[in-house]
């Protein structure tokens, strides 16, 4: 299997992961941080598919950071609440955070030892974009599991004494 067919079986895989994710999750802004991650991951299967086909690599207009920044900032309200997270929640967050870990960990080596121009620039790609949604997950987990200090270090509150 070359690296292109791996990554859409991987893709795929986290896809439907994600899918379940924000069906189980109880939390609105859970259900759209799993959705829209789900869509990044299609977004990266179409990717493959065309340099797979030759047809070049055009990475997305948003990345994974200015999408959650959007859903973060329409739901403000509800971020502001106490959220109540279950066992399966965290479990969750933690299985997405070595996804994410382990598919950016397989790109950045398959950007090195890439055939073509479209390849190295599709795999570099998305190694940053699963980092960048490790860096979603790894937020979202701290503020579930530490909610007050997650809001003091995103308000960016400086406490004197």
């Amino acid at each position: 299997m070359t690296s292109v067919e791996m990554t859409i079986k991987m893709e795929k895989d986290a896809v439907a992961f994600y899918k379940q994710c924000a069906e189980k999750t109880k939390s609105p802004v859970g259900k759209k941080m799993f959705l829209s991650i789900a869509e990044d991951e299609q977004h990266h299967i179409a990717c493959a598919i065309n340099v797979m086909k030759g047809l070049g690599f055009s990475p997305s207009k948003t990345t994974p950071k200015q999408d959650m920044k959007s859903i973060y900032e329409q739901n403000r309200d509800i971020m502001m609440q106490k959220i109540d997270a279950t066992t399966d929640d965290i479990d969750a967050l933690n299985i997405a955070m070595n996804m994410e870990k382990e598919g950016a960990e397989f790109y950045k080596k398959a950007a090195s030892e890439a055939a073509t121009k479209e390849e190295k620039a599709l795999f570099e790609c998305l190694a940053k974009d699963e980092g960048e949604h490790y860096q979603i997950f790894q937020n979202t987990c701290a503020l579930l599991t530490d909610s007050s200090n997650w809001y003091m270090w995103q308000e960016h509150v400086i406490f004197e004494g």
